[in-house]
C-alpha cells in the first residue's frame, strides 16, 4: 500500500492494517494477470482494460506477454494510472470519470469502439475489466444524452437501489454494456478477464456487463421515477446476439478475506470469516458486526461486501465505509476492547480520497472534543468530516484491485498484552 496509521500508535490498528495489506496483495491485478497469462501462447495481442484496476491488470499482461502486447487502451481514473505505463509504445491511457460519467467517459467509449473497428479479423484481444468501469467507459444508446446518463447515475448512487436493477437500467441506455463491448469485437479472437466486486462474481454485473449479458428485465415502471421510465421507453439500443467468449475471474472478495484470515491466525488470533456477504444499509451492517463482537468474546471477525447509504439532497464528505465506521463507533462507545476497520479495496470511499476508517471505543469522545455530533454527521452523510477530526481515516492510495469492501472487527480480552504478536 502502505497505509497511514491514524490516531496514535495503537498496535491493534497496525495489526488490522497488516491484514488489509495481506488481503489486497492476494487480489492484486498485476500479479493475478501475470499468473493467468504466463503459460498462454505468445502471439500478437491487443489489450483493452477498463476499471479502477485497469492499469495494474495491463501491467500484469505485459509482464506475462512482453513485446507481444503491441497495442493497449487503458481506461481508468486519474489516481489509478500506473506510472510504469507512461510512454510505453502502442499504449494509450485514457483518464475518465467515476462514479458519474463525463465527456471523457464517452470519449473512452468511442476509443474502445474505434479499437474494435480497427482490429483485423482474428486479432487476439484481451478484455480486462474491473469495478468502476461502468462510469469510466460509456457509449450512450441512440437518443440518450450525457446529461441524462449523469442524472441516471446520480439517482442510482443516492437511491440505495440494488446493483442488479441499476445494471439493467444502465444496460438499456448503453451501446457497450449488457455485452455490447464484447459484441463489438465479434470478429476477433477474444479472451476476457475480470476482477470481481459483485455478488456471485458474475461477469454480467461487473462494469454493468461490459463482458456479458444475462438479459435481466428492467424494474417495473412504477418503481422508477417518471423521468427515468420515460427515458428507458425512448432509448434505442440494438441488442444483437449474445456473444460467448472465454471469461476468467482473476480476483474475488473471498480470496482477499481468506488471505486476511490466514495472516491473523498465523499471528495467533482466532479469526471468524463470515461467508454471508455484507449488503443493505451501512448502519445496519455496523450494528450486526458490533453484535458479533459483543456476543463472541475475544476474536477477529472478517466480513466483506458492499453496503449502501441513502444520501440526503446535499450530502457532506464521506462514503459507505466511513458511514459504517461512524455508525459502529456509536455502538461500541466506551468499549476499550473493540476496534473496527472498514475499507474499500480500491483505496477510495464515496466522494473522498480515503479508503475508509477505523472506529474504537473512544472515537465518539474524540469527536465530541472537536465539537462534532455523530448522529448529525450520519444524517448529513458527513461521516468523513467527523472521522477526520478524530484521526480515524485510513488512506491507502490506489491499490491495483477492487473486490468490494472489507470490514475487520476485533475484540481483545481486557488486560491481554498481545495481539498478533504486537504489544498492547
Amino acid at each position: 500500500m502502505p497505509a497511514r496509521v491514524p490516531s496514535g500508535r495503537d498496535p491493534r490498528r497496525a495489526f488490522l492494517l497488516d491484514l488489509l495489506e495481506a488481503a489486497l496483495a492476494a487480489v492484486n491485478g498485476r500479479a493475478r494477470m501475470n499468473l493467468a497469462l504466463r503459460d498462454r501462447p505468445r502471439r500478437d495481442t491487443w489489450v483493452l482494460a477498463a476499471g479502477k484496476a485497469a492499469g495494474a491488470m495491463t501491467l500484469g499482461a505485459i509482464d506475462a506477454l512482453g513485446p507481444y502486447v503491441t497495442r493497449a487502451l487503458v481506461v481508468t481514473r486519474a489516481d489509478c494510472v500506473a506510472p510504469e505505463l507512461t510512454g510505453m509504445p502502442g499504449l494509450r491511457c485514457h483518464v475518465a470519470a467515476h462514479p458519474v460519467p463525463d465527456e471523457r467517459s464517452l470519449a473512452a467509449g468511442e476509443a474502445a469502439l474505434s479499437m474494435a473497428r480497427a482490429a483485423p479479423p482474428g486479432q487476439r484481444v484481451l478484455l480486462l475489466v474491473s469495478g468502476g468501469a461502468s462510469s469510466l467507459l460509456e457509449a450512450p444508446a441512440r437518443g440518450v444524452s450525457l446529461e441524462q446518463l449523469r442524472r441516471v447515475n446520480e439517482w442510482a448512487l443516492a437511491s440505495g437501489v440494488d446493483i442488479g436493477r441499476i445494471n439493467a437500467i444502465r444496460g438499456a441506455l448503453s451501446r457497450v454494456k449488457a455485452g455490447g463491448l464484447v459484441r463489438a469485437f465479434a470478429h476477433c479472437d477474444v479472451e476476457a478477464f475480470f476482477i470481481s466486486d459483485v455478488p456471485g462474481d458474475d461477469p454480467a454485473v461487473v462494469g454493468s456487463g461490459l463482458l456479458a449479458s444475462r438479459g435481466r428485465p428492467l424494474p417495473p415502471a412504477g418503481d422508477l421515477p417518471a423521468w427515468l421510465g420515460g427515458l428507458l421507453e425512448r432509448a434505442s439500443r440494438t441488442e444483437g446476439q449474445p456473444l460467448q467468449v472465454p471469461i476468467l475471474c482473476v480476483g474475488r472478495l473471498g480470496e482477499a478475506l481468506e488471505a486476511a484470515r490466514r495472516r491473523a491466525e498465523a499471528g495467533g488470533i482466532r479469526a471468524v470469516l463470515h461467508e454471508r456477504r455484507l449488503d443493505g444499509e451501512a448502519g445496519a451492517a455496523a450494528r450486526m458486526a458490533c453484535a458479533h463482537l459483543a456476543a463472541d468474546g475475544p476474536a477477529l471477525h472478517l466480513f466483506g461486501g458492499e453496503t449502501t447509504v441513502v444520501l440526503p439532497p446535499e450530502p457532506g464528505r464521506g462514503g459507505r465505509n466511513q458511514h459504517l465506521a461512524l455508525a459502529a463507533a456509536m455502538e461500541i462507545d466506551g468499549c476499550d476492547d473493540r476496534l473496527l476497520l472498514a475499507c474499500g479495496t480500491d483505496g477510495s470511499d464515496g466522494n473522498t480520497e480515503d479508503a475508509g476508517a477505523f472506529a474504537d471505543g473512544c472515537t465518539l469522545d474524540r469527536g465530541r472534543d472537536a465539537g462534532l455530533d455523530a448522529p448529525a454527521c450520519l444524517a448529513r452523510a458527513d461521516s468523513g468530516r467527523f472521522l477526520e477530526a478524530t484521526g480515524d481515516l485510513v488512506h491507502t492510495g490506489a491499490t491495483g484491485t477492487n473486490v468490494g469492501d472489507l470490514l475487520f472487527a476485533l475484540r481483545r480480552e481486557p488486560g491481554h498484552s498481545q495481539v498478533g504478536g504486537l504489544s498492547m
